[in-house]
């Protein structure tokens, strides 16, 4: 089955043109045993800075979706995660790229959280008390509200 993309900032021109590559993209949705999730907000000097999005980044070649997750998160906010439960993958057609996210749940990590590209981090639930969210982060935040609705309502 061939989802369609969901599309971000519709009235801005694409770069690129309608042919452009995918990007592939492992994020992970760190969720504390209280069910609070990790947002990350994106530094200055990259597109949408200051929205808030949850953490992760670009698949390298040869890795999988896992291991950039491990990657990433280190790089990003010093944790070391052992394992991530793949989760959803939502296409999302921003100005700028074409991104497929690659959400994976992270239930356990090590280490202290350090926002090592001056980030900021605030750990939510739902309704989110941060904003702007970016829009590849919106359906996550449906699939959370969708679980957390069935588990009281079976």
């Amino acid at each position: 089955m061939n989802k369609a993309r969901l599309v971000a900032d519709a009235e801005v021109p694409r770069e690129g043109g309608p042919e452009r590559a995918i990007v592939e993209v492992a994020v992970g949705v760190l969720i504390r045993p209280d069910g609070h999730f990790l947002l990350t907000s994106r530094p200055v000097g990259k597109v949408y800075a200051g929205y808030w999005e949850f953490p992760g980044g670009k698949i390298e070649p040869g890795e999988s979706v896992v291991q950039a997750l491990q990657r990433e998160l280190h790089e990003e906010i010093g944790i070391h995660i052992e394992n991530a439960t793949p989760w959803q993958v939502e296409t999302m057609d921003y100005p700028h790229a074409l991104v497929r996210l690659n959400f994976c749940k992270v239930f356990a990590w090590k280490g202290e959280l350090e926002m090592r590209e001056g980030q900021s981090f605030a750990w939510q639930c739902l309704p989110v008390q941060v904003a702007p969210v970016l829009p590849g982060t919106l359906p996550v935040l449906r699939w959370l509200a969708a679980e957390r609705n069935f588990k009281q309502h079976p």
